[in-house]
């Protein structure tokens, strides 16, 4: 009876609980957009707010009597489904037809992309693994891991928040808009292999162990490719009879890919992400995206602010030393070097001006959610101490923060370039791709 009864607390507990975070993100966002910032910002304070680093400020532990030990756990499975799904779709909003533009320019400003960011991070690993005590790695995983982990966090652009800025501010048929998405996808496609290596490598007792991985991992991404997405094509035909199914079979089949990469020493949120590569795009589109992909993207908005909560209940800015300050700071400053500095660069080299290079580089040093998904992963992995992972959670809201009001400030000064005519559109970097007629830019709603 005692058993039950504890139940039945967890329970109501929980449901309390994830009321209060439903409610509080509803407020949060809102106020993120009243500022011209993407809702995820808002829902990741609200997530802060509930944790040590507001509400346990307040005498009576209140994170703790609000989420308790055994509720977090529940709160963490519910919020981990609506994190694999938001990766599934993810992988389902992934447009092949993005990369196939300049493929010179993409590749070029996509080297640099990666190339300064990933630089910059491993010399920003050995500073933090060997010169200080904040990684608090040494004892764990080995500092290649630890360097390769932090490389490919610094080097990754969120593409659900910068393609969401974009729509917002009317560039998705700019050169520079597209261009954007582009690399951001090509990003995605590089973080989640690099993810899985790390994942691998943390995770192995050895090279035996860590090849045996990524060799099962390999074979798992062919089986898909080969196997189930032509059986997914075929089904897909089908789906305009089984639409009231559709929603059910597409998530059991996202879910499952998770738990086998989850089998294999990989991380679930990779098995969800191949899923959503694979599948059809081009067979009842319609159909697929009304029956599954519209309630099941719905679903993982709904469940999303608790992956906030979680996250801010394993962050505590108050506990923050003076050290840890100057070092968030130097996070922050490297990665705008690195992200911003290497797109303006070699965005450059292939005969950009300068305002169209700066813009790319502005919206590609944006990481939002994505970044939180990664910081999670190494948080779990081991590879992130309390400390660290606080310092890069503060470097993620920063990015993320000042991509708008950059924006907005490039987009003013390139109006009067603009309005004379394509050519001075053009080096604003404002032309619409393919038609070669400047864009009007409307400013971002204020909803």
């Amino acid at each position: 009876m005692k058993n039950v009864e504890h139940a039945e607390w967890i329970t109501i507990t929980a449901l309390g609980g994830i009321a209060l975070v439903l409610a509080l993100a509803v407020l949060f966002t809102a106020l993120a957009r009243r500022l011209r910032q993407p809702a995820v910002i808002g829902e990741i304070m609200a997530g802060i707010c509930l944790g040590p680093s507001l509400l346990g400020l307040f005498p009576g532990d209140l994170p703790a009597r609000l989420f308790p030990g055994e509720v977090r756990s529940h709160l963490e499975l519910v919020a981990q489904i609506g994190l694999l799904l938001f990766m599934f779709i993810l992988g389902w909003d992934f447009d092949y037809a993005e990369l196939r533009g300049d493929r010179r320019t993409l590749g070029t400003v996509w080297f640099g992309a990666w190339l300064f960011p990933m630089a910059l991070g491993v010399l920003l690993a050995w500073l933090l693994y060997f010169h200080s005590d904040i990684a608090g790695g040494r004892e764990g995983p080995g500092f290649g891991v630890f360097a390769l982990f932090l490389g490919t966090a610094l080097a990754i652009a969120a593409f659900p928040v910068l393609g969401r800025i974009i729509t917002e501010r009317g560039l998705q048929h700019t050169r520079t808009g597209a261009l954007a998405l582009a690399l951001a996808a090509l990003d995605d496609i590089l973080a989640w292999s690099l993810l899985a290596v790390v994942v691998a490598w943390a995770q192995a007792s050895g090279i035996g162990s860590f090849l045996g991985t990524m060799g099962w991992g390999a074979v798992y991404v062919a089986v898909m490719l080969v196997v189930v997405r032509p059986v997914l094509e075929r089904l897909a035909r089908f789906a305009r009879h089984g639409a009231p199914y559709a929603a059910m079979i597409v998530a059991a089949g996202a879910l499952g890919s998770a738990h086998v990469t989850g089998k294999l020493g990989l991380h679930v949120i990779l098995g969800a992400f191949l899923f959503g590569l694979i599948m059809p795009r081009h067979t009842e589109p319609a159909v697929l995206r009304t029956a599954a992909r519209e309630p099941l993207e719905r679903i993982s908005r709904l469940l999303l602010p608790l992956l906030f909560v979680v996250t801010g209940l394993s962050l505590d800015l108050t506990a923050l030393s003076a050290t840890g300050a100057a070092y968030a700071l130097l996070v922050v400053v490297v990665a705008c070097a690195g992200k911003f500095g290497g797109v303006l660069l070699s965005a450059r080299m292939t005969g950009m001006g300068w305002h169209q290079a700066t813009t790319l580089g502005v919206l590609m040093n944006t990481r939002g959610l994505t970044q939180l998904v990664i910081l999670n992963a190494g948080l779990g992995l081991g590879l992130l101490s309390s400390e660290l992972f606080t310092v890069m959670v503060v470097m993620a809201l920063c990015t993320t923060v000042m991509t708008a009001p950059l924006l907005s400030l490039l987009l003013r000064r390139g109006a009067p370039a603009e309005a004379g005519g394509p050519a001075g559109a053009e080096e604003t970097g404002l032309v619409a791709a393919g038609d070669g007629h400047a864009d009007a830019v409307p400013a971002a709603p204020r909803a």
